[in-house]
């Protein structure tokens, strides 16, 4: 199975620069691109990346995308399940991890004290 990234060693990862705001996301929540291309629009590639919240930082809908995602949450706090104001949910701490197939809703999120995630995303008709 080709999935398109490229061959990195171990090196330093600089948590200081290279944020951005995904698509859709309110601008308190940013990605950090390790490695590999999603190319959702054609249904192929695969990306690891880390996802930050910043404190009180919320999303108002669940996502449902046509990916595989895992979620690993590195350190915070993560909640699930939140309404549109940020309110309810399950709270998650460090230590906890998902597994997501295609088409599974899946949030709304956020984050009391803030949150750093490592998720790996990828199709799973790779040739």
């Amino acid at each position: 199975m080709a999935l398109d990234k490229e061959w990195k060693e171990f090196h330093k990862v600089d948590l200081g620069t290279g944020w951005e705001v995904p698509p859709g996301y309110p601008a308190g929540i940013q990605q950090k691109i390790l490695a590999g291309k999603l190319d959702e629009k054609n249904g192929v590639g695969s990306r690891t990346r880390h996802l930050r919240f910043e404190p009180g930082e919320y999303t108002t809908a669940p996502f449902i995308h046509e990916y595989w995602e895992e979620v690993y949450l590195v350190s915070g706090d993560l909640t699930v399940g939140n309404d549109v104001n940020g309110n309810g949910g399950v709270s998650f701490e460090p230590g906890t991890y998902a597994c997501r197939p295609p088409g599974t809703p899946h949030g709304p999120f956020k984050s009391e004290k803030g949150c750093l995630l490592l998720e790996i995303h990828y199709f799973d008709n790779q040739k």
